[in-house]
């Protein structure tokens, strides 16, 4: 089974990170770090990019499927690492480096755009995801779901 999706992860990620940029441009409402501070939004754009990056790494190395429209192909259970903190580190990555890119851009505007990102991450990707995975992998993804977070931290 593969998931009906039209849009990969990566390109909702470009297409928000321009939103954030033409909102910026059009209504760039209230300064909120001015330059040269809006830098250290780099800082956490790169961090972000790192966990990303770390995850893909993880996936390779487990020699299970990355690609995000063929969970079902997953040959193995990613629960160590940054898994271990987040079941989706690849999405909270991502969303860190909107988060860096909106204090570069330094307005409140952008931040605007932060909230829709994870909305449609989570209805388009992540749940649909969960669902294969749950079946795949079934109790053994429960109990992973129960000791870590969707987007970030260990329970329990």
């Amino acid at each position: 089974m593969s998931l009906q999706l039209r849009i990969p992860p990566l390109i909702w990620f470009l297409l928000f990170g321009s939103l954030m940029w033409a909102l910026k441009r059009v209504t760039p409402i209230a300064t909120l770090v001015e330059p040269p501070a809006n830098r250290a939004g780099w800082v956490l754009a790169a961090f972000g990019a790192g966990i990303a990056a770390v995850a893909t790494l993880q996936f390779r190395r487990a020699r299970t499927t990355i690609n995000p429209h063929t969970p079902a192909k997953s040959s193995s259970l990613m629960s160590a690492g940054v898994f271990g903190y987040s079941r989706n580190p690849i999405y909270l990555g991502l969303s860190l480096a909107l988060c860096g890119w909106a204090v570069v851009l330094g307005t409140l505007s952008p931040w605007a755009v932060l909230p829709l990102f994870v909305l449609v991450i989570t209805r388009l990707q992540i749940e649909p995801e969960e669902a294969v995975l749950a079946t795949l992998f079934g109790t053994a993804y429960g109990n992973y779901c129960s000791r870590v977070g969707r987007w970030f931290g260990r329970k329990g």
